[in-house]
């Protein structure tokens, strides 16, 4: 899922994930302290957006150029502004120390990937800081509604826990939900959700 993926399938004039935020950032929002948020994998923008209107200033990043502009027109219609930038996590560094709060929703990434960027997202928080994470687990194979198809994109709560050693897990778990998001996640999944936090 490289960039001329994500192009492609950004290339449309619909949003594949909705212009609504995710369901669980939503509901975590207001856990997020006032500052700087970092939007990881944010696609068409919706999170970013959503954060935006509740006053943080947002900076999305993304390897798809097609998703940001779609993302970048949706703040517009919003009557906000959010910061893009494009890059591919594998070589995109967190700045450590400088957000309040750090966002991924359904950034599914190689293992070797996944990890290094968890060990930033780590020292990237400021204190009080808190990231925000939801993903589908394995068991999101046995449903047909969204999400890669690869076992080791998926994540589970034991691997995040070692992943994300140093902050405080205020919520981990593995759940079912229905999951709606525009046409690319409709349907019943299974997800890990994180909301985690650096030490004050």
């Amino acid at each position: 899922m490289d960039a001329a993926f994500w192009n492609n399938r950004f290339a449309v004039p619909h949003f594949i994930y909705g212009e609504t935020p995710n369901a669980f950032v939503a509901e975590m929002a207001a856990q997020i302290p006032a500052g700087p948020v970092l939007c990881l994998a944010e696609g068409e923008g919706r999170n970013a957006v959503h954060l935006t209107t509740l006053g943080h200033r947002v900076t999305a990043v993304d390897q798809s150029e097609a998703g940001l502009a779609k993302a970048r027109r949706l703040a517009a219609a919003r009557g906000v502004e959010i910061e893009t930038v494009l890059a591919d996590l594998g070589n995109f560094t967190i700045e450590p120390g400088e957000w309040s709060g750090i966002v991924a929703t359904f950034a599914h990434l190689p293992p070797a990937i996944r990890r290094k960027v968890h060990a930033q997202v780590v020292l990237g928080l400021q204190p009080g800081g808190v990231f925000v994470l939801e993903a589908y687990t394995p068991a999101q194979l046995a449903f047909d509604t969204g999400g890669p198809k690869s076992p080791e994109l998926l994540m589970t709560l034991a691997r995040l826990r070692d992943e994300l050693a140093g902050l405080e897990l205020l919520i981990g778990r593995e759940i079912e939900r229905e999951v709606i998001e525009g046409n690319g996640h409709t349907g019943r999944g299974a997800v890990v959700q994180i909301l985690a936090r650096r030490h004050e």
